[in-house]
């Protein structure tokens, strides 16, 4: 193979290669954001649910535990979900940069924007209010 033909086929090589790392990652949020609303579900149930004491699934057997113990065991997995989403979230922002680094695109605008923290709202809210 002669060295033109080599070198475009390593870039193309590089380019699936950062592709599909950007691909890989969107599906990893999808996924644990479909888990997230499925725990979303489970508090919102566990809030109506009447008794003291709630069956929960681990694998392939039901325990008996209490309603507060089972909400509290949730909402932390909820947290972790958070957490490993917006770290998937930062770490997507850099691989979608450097795919587009290796093809030639300019750097997408406004993408690395971050939302407000709640004390960063309630501090302009005062802003606004006075």
């Amino acid at each position: 193979m002669d060295p033109v033909s080599q070198r475009i086929l390593e870039y193309l090589t590089e380019v699936e290669a950062a592709a599909e790392e950007v691909l890989t990652t969107k599906q990893q949020i999808v996924d644990l954001d479909t888990k997230r609303n499925r725990n979303r579900e489970a508090l919102n149930a566990l809030k109506h649910e009447m008794s003291d004491s709630v069956m929960v699934c681990f694998g392939n057997m039901f325990i008996k535990l209490p309603k507060l113990k089972t909400s509290e065991m949730i909402q932390k997995d909820q947290e972790q979900l958070d957490k490993e989403i917006n770290d998937l979230r930062k770490v997507l922002k850099a691989k979608v940069n450097h795919l587009n680094e290796i093809q030639g695109k300019p750097e997408l605008r406004g993408y690395n924007l971050s939302p407000l923290s709640s004390d960063e709202l309630k501090a302009i809210s005062s802003l606004f209010k006075t």
